[in-house]
């Protein structure tokens, strides 16, 4: 069976980035069939390499399907190679520190010079403004867009518990990288693209925005949030916790024929969604009481049966002996430094049907310069015989 073409088969990507945000959009136009090059500063390669503690997996979870090029970036050599790699590229990126690229020779000025159909993604902390020339961070932004505010408890902010920033940042990215090629198709000519956090963390705020908007009130943070929906809870069994949400009044009185719950069902003060979440303060207690009835196998089975929405409390490990993960091809086999065969999530996306893949292995540093250079020099070669 001949190899399914992927989309972005025939865009070449030049990656000059760290940490998660950056490699996170180079690892979306990865997967997605681009040839992503990541250029790594010599001789020691990606510093995001070597970190640990929670910091450990970064490299690995963002770096599949991309090739490595090691280069000098502080010689004359070493930035001529980058910009002869550029000449052909659809598309540069980089998340460092604001004017850090235009002191190394690489801002967007100085390469869409070089080639006026490049598509400069750029992934900063803050979009044009006051603050563009702070250096941010994922926590940074999160505690000062509210996201933070409304994870932990009341007085004590939290992060989320994943590069959710970074991760987002990189996707808004790549929407803006996409459309820019989409337009050079109509115009031939590239353009800059900004993507950034606090924005992005901002974005997520709308809906509390918005609520505070319309109410005159303070949202309160989600640790004691008043949910839209009367029965929106996790419930503790005899041996172990189900998260559960009636959200309809349709669902109700399912929920209460299903648990024999008639007095409930009758009670006037329960007729509408609204009614039930103005009663939580003694109807949840109430529901609890029954949960704590049921192990949480049956209360499962008995809730999906019900076709309410449910899930048990899972802990990041789980995730690697998920069924509907592992039937669906959600998880991707790469293979890290010291040989080990791990697990990782695919992209959170089909197209016709299809999950994308591992085309290429997690890089050593600079494993591919020679190839990508001897490209380059063909390359350039051909340009000069035109």
């Amino acid at each position: 069976m001949a190899r399914r073409s992927l989309p972005l088969e025939g865009i070449r990507v030049v990656e000059m980035t760290h940490m998660v945000a950056g490699p996170s959009a180079g690892l979306i136009l990865a997967d997605l069939g681009a040839d992503v090059i990541k250029v790594e500063p010599a001789p020691g390669g990606d510093k995001t390499r070597g970190l640990t503690a929670g910091g450990v997996g970064f490299f690995a979870i963002m770096n599949r399907n991309k090739r490595s090029l090691m280069a000098d970036l502080t010689s004359d050599e070493g930035r001529a190679h980058v910009h002869e790699l550029v000449r052909g590229a659809d598309v540069f990126l980089e998340n460092f520190r604001p004017e850090a690229m235009v002191k190394l020779g690489f801002g967007p000025d100085e390469l869409m010079q070089l080639n006026p159909r490049l598509i400069y993604g750029s992934l900063k902390g803050f979009l044009s403004g006051p603050y563009a020339t702070r250096v941010a961070l994922d926590e940074v932004v999160q505690m000062m867009a509210g996201l933070a505010y409304m994870t932990g408890p009341p007085g004590q902010p939290l992060r989320a518990g994943s590069s959710v920033i970074d991760i987002m940042c990189g996707m808004f990215a790549v929407i803006g990288i996409q459309a820019a090629l989409h337009e050079r198709q109509q115009t031939g000519r590239g353009q800059l693209i900004t993507a950034a956090l606090f924005e992005t963390c901002a974005m997520l705020m709308a809906q509390h925005m918005m609520q505070t908007s319309m109410t005159g009130k303070p949202v309160p943070p989600m640790s004691v949030r008043q949910p839209a929906w009367g029965i929106y809870d996790i419930f503790t069994c005899s041996d172990g916790q189900l998260f559960v949400g009636v959200v309809t009044d349709t669902q109700w009185r399912g929920f209460c024929d299903g648990f024999g719950l008639n007095d409930l069902a009758a009670d006037p003060r329960l007729a509408t969604n609204n009614d039930r979440r103005a009663e939580r303060e003694w109807l949840i207690p109430a529901l609890a009481k029954v949960a704590a009835t049921y192990t949480r196998a049956d209360f499962e089975a008995k809730v999906a049966a019900l076709g309410l929405p449910y899930a048990p409390i899972a802990r990041p490990e789980d995730l690697f002996d998920d069924p509907h993960l592992l039937a669906s091809g959600g998880l991707l086999e790469v293979t890290l430094f010291d040989g080990r065969r791990v697990s990782t999530p695919a992209l959170p996306l089909e197209m016709a049907g299809h999950r994308f893949g591992v085309r290429l292995g997690l890089p050593n540093p600079g494993e591919h310069t020679e190839a990508i250079l001897s490209e380059v020099r063909a390359a350039k070669t051909k340009r000069t015989r035109r």
